[in-house]
């Protein structure tokens, strides 16, 4: 094997992807089934976990893909999928924390449950699906080759910007909080904690903005390298973090924004 492809290389790995059915998560499957790893996919909507797994093992690339239902939004949900897993893996490299919600309303109108709905999916399932998987993680890790945790943050996390989701940026700023949190605490354990702070791309949860070409060039016109993400951008993070090439990488935030993490409106002396 080259030295590029052994640094970057996820061959023989096993890993979890949350909410992988589209978007983002979708992204982050594909890169590793075409790497070599084996993937779950897990998300409420199990059909179509199962018909995402089919298309990526129709690829022909030397990993595999295999979906089901798993629903992170309560306890219980949680409890079967962590269930799921153990029947179907003694060990796991690679926990992909993606799944979430939004909601967006008006200040004035803001609903109360909206808060309990994001947290309770954003934040704290991510908290309880890492933790009842510990035991698959550091079945898993080893001192040359550490267990990788990613958790799926935002720009909206890092930018004091809601657009009207102000449940939705606040848990991704717990996140990312959450994720160096975590990051000290499992470090003796030999499993890193990073985040994703991804900016616009395409994805059922962006569709209201970005689901048509046009719309998309508009939303990139507002980047400051002049356009969305695209499938690869989320692809070379994810083979970067869980390869050897990002083993000594913990307590990141990854900024895949296109500049969005620095871009202010602030002038000192230009016009």
């Amino acid at each position: 094997m080259a030295y590029l492809d052994e640094l970057f290389s996820v061959a023989g790995k096993t890993a979890l992807v949350t909410g992988a059915a589209t978007g983002i998560g979708r992204m982050a499957a594909t890169a590793l089934v075409r790497a070599g790893a084996g993937v779950m996919i897990a998300s409420r909507k199990g059909e179509d976990c199962i018909k995402v797994a089919a298309e990526l093992n129709g690829l022909g690339a030397p990993g595999r893909a295999e979906g089901f239902a798993g629903d992170v939004s309560s306890e219980a949900g949680i409890a079967a999928l962590v269930a799921e897993v153990k029947a179907r893996t003694g060990k796991l490299d690679i926990l992909i924390n993606n799944a979430g919600v939004s909601w967006g309303a008006p200040l004035e109108n803001f609903p109360y449950s909206a808060w309990a709905k994001v947290f309770g999916v954003n934040v704290t399932a991510v908290f309880h699906l890492t933790r009842e998987l510990l035991p698959l993680l550091e079945a898993a890790a080893s001192d040359g080759d550490p267990a990788r945790v990613i958790n799926l943050g935002s720009v909206m996390g890092t930018q004091p910007l809601a657009d009207d989701a102000y449940s939705y940026t606040a848990s991704k700023a717990a996140v990312h909080h959450l994720t160096r949190t975590l990051a000290l605490e499992f470090a003796a354990r030999r499993i890193t904690v990073n985040a994703f702070a991804p900016g616009p791309f395409q994805s059922r949860m962006t569709a209201f903005a970005t689901g048509t070409d046009e719309q998309a060039r508009h939303v990139g016109s507002h980047v400051p390298i002049g356009r969305i993400g695209a499938p690869d951008d989320i692809a070379g993070a994810t083979l970067y973090l869980c390869s050897r090439a990002g083993s000594y990488v913990t307590g990141a935030i990854l900024p895949i924004d296109g500049g969005q993490s620095v871009q202010h409106g602030l002038t000192l002396f230009k016009e």
